[in-house]
């Protein structure tokens, strides 16, 4: 009797680790900068059945154990009540990746969408339907279609960084949802003319073969970078250094583009940690290379002398 309990135990830890889903994601929802004469609780109700979405939900085929989850941050922070339970914010997006053999975790996004505009109603059911992106009234999609955007974004960064155009299945689920994003004349961040810093042209980058050398630059920055540093430092450097070639090409092909911003947020310091350890040659390749493509920290880069 005692054997089969132990069994029984054994077998549901199994289908636990087997049904763990891809995100650890933790969402919360900030809402100093508004006053509103509702009762605030409505935001922790929104915050958990936010996180329940992400969380729970089943984003790929793919079977992830627990350690293996993704982790990730959404910070969203409400401005404005617009009245009629709809609301008007913005979203921090960050995740990480670990590097192979270490606890440090890398930055795979950091990114601030200042365009959240959303209706929410207290206990209201909180679904995505990728085929009816829309739903029933846009203002309410709006929110669950944001987090699976950025769900396939991160989900797509993570599977490039282990696979070379691993993520490319992920990315053309977000340019799904772009093009079938909700629309309302409040809704903002899902079309090419409202910005040229947006979710339409993070997604078209990612999808664009103009862009084919970024899903080059992201797997050899992490496969052939930071994860062979551990054994291997100089190989580590030159490996990170072929990601920055890579971007280089890039940036030269298609100047000014979201998504060199976006690739070099939050990386400077782990950057200039790495090389500021290789040769003096390393340190100005580095410094030659980073100084124009991150312009926003090139003042951080002056550091590799």
């Amino acid at each position: 009797m005692l054997k089969k309990l132990i069994t029984g135990i054994v077998c549901m830890i199994c289908l636990a680790k087997a049904d763990a889903q891809e995100l650890q994601a933790r969402f919360s929802v900030i809402t100093s900068k508004v006053s509103t004469q509702i009762d605030k609780k409505i935001f922790m109700t929104l915050q958990t059945a936010l996180t329940n979405f992400l969380n729970n939900r089943r984003w790929t085929n793919d079977v992830f154990q627990p350690s293996e989850r993704i982790q990730c941050n959404f910070l969203l922070t409400i401005e404005q009540d617009l009245g009629n339970n709809v609301f008007k914010g913005r979203l921090t997006v960050q995740a990480a990746r670990p590097v192979y053999n270490t606890n440090y975790d890398s930055p795979l996004l950091n990114y601030l969408d200042d365009n959240v505009v959303f209706k929410y109603v207290e206990f209201q059911p909180v679904e995505f339907n990728e085929n009816r992106v829309q739903g029933n009234d846009p203002l309410v999609a709006n929110i669950t279609a944001l987090l699976a955007y950025y769900a396939n974004i991160i989900i797509g960064l993570d599977y490039d960084s282990f696979s070379l155009r691993g993520g490319d299945n992920y990315f053309q689920k977000a340019w799904n949802i772009v093009n079938n994003a909700p629309e309302n004349k409040d809704i903002t961040g899902w079309k090419s003319f409202e910005s040229l810093r947006n979710r339409y042209w993070l997604a078209e980058n990612l999808n664009n073969n103009r862009f084919n050398l970024i899903h080059d630059a992201i797997y050899s920055y992490y496969r052939s970078g930071m994860d062979i540093f551990y054994e291997n430092e100089e190989a580590g450097r030159a490996g990170l250094l072929n990601g920055l070639n890579y971007l280089n090409t890039v940036n030269n092909e298609n100047p000014n583009s979201m998504i060199m911003q976006v690739f070099f947020q939050g990386k400077s310091n782990e950057l200039v940690k790495i090389f500021s350890k290789g040769s003096s040659e390393q340190k100005i390749r580095a410094k030659d290379m980073l100084t124009r493509l991150d312009i926003t920290n090139s003042a951080a880069y002056k550091e590799l002398k």
